[in-house]
């Protein structure tokens, strides 16, 4: 009984986070509705976390699955933490980008490699390896790319020399400044 609610829970945040993760990647940044689904998207990536590391049903004990939650519990946290403190005071929003980005990556390469293993006559760990690996390949390509139409270091002085302005605005006055 509470291994199918702990499963439940664990489908359950996996489906929402890749919803929300997805809503957040295309929401306009630093706007209210970005932090609300952000939010969400932290708190079902939690979520899901910390249920992974609660099935055991695979091998019987702690696994490369676990290992798996544990790096993007850690990778979900410090993408967290330097926005929501702004620290590092002068690099918070690039690390916000990168770790977030990379959460989000994660979670793809985790759906596509379970679904890899459903595939009739698909050897369990070469799907899973070759699936992940493609993922994170593609996914941090598209991280790089995204990287570049940011410049992180003026968009952070602004919004830290005019305590006032948010997120949002810093990319308006950057994107202005770039036209």
């Amino acid at each position: 009984m509470a291994y199918e609610i702990i499963s439940r829970l664990h489908i359950g945040t996996a489906i929402s986070a890749l919803i929300f993760g997805l809503c957040v990647l295309f929401a306009r940044k630093g706007t209210r509705t970005h932090k609300q689904l952000g939010y969400a998207y932290f708190f079902n990536m939690l979520g899901l976390n910390i249920s992974a590391l609660f099935i055991y049903q695979l091998t019987g004990h702690f696994g490369p699955f676990h290992g798996a939650a544990l790096a993007s519990l850690i990778t979900l946290i410090a993408g967290f933490i330097p926005v929501y403190l702004r620290l590092p005071r002068w690099r918070w929003l690039e690390f916000h980008y990168e770790f977030m980005n990379w959460s989000y990556v994660g979670l793809i390469a985790a759906g596509v490699s379970e679904a890899a293993t459903r595939l009739p006559s698909a050897p369990f760990w070469p799907a899973v390896i070759a699936s992940m690996f493609a993922v994170f390949l593609i996914g941090g390509m598209l991280i790089v790319r995204g990287r570049a139409k940011y410049n992180f270091e003026a968009i952070t002085s602004v919004v830290q020399t005019d305590a006032s302005l948010d997120v949002a605005t810093a990319f308006k006055h950057r994107r202005a400044a770039c036209n």
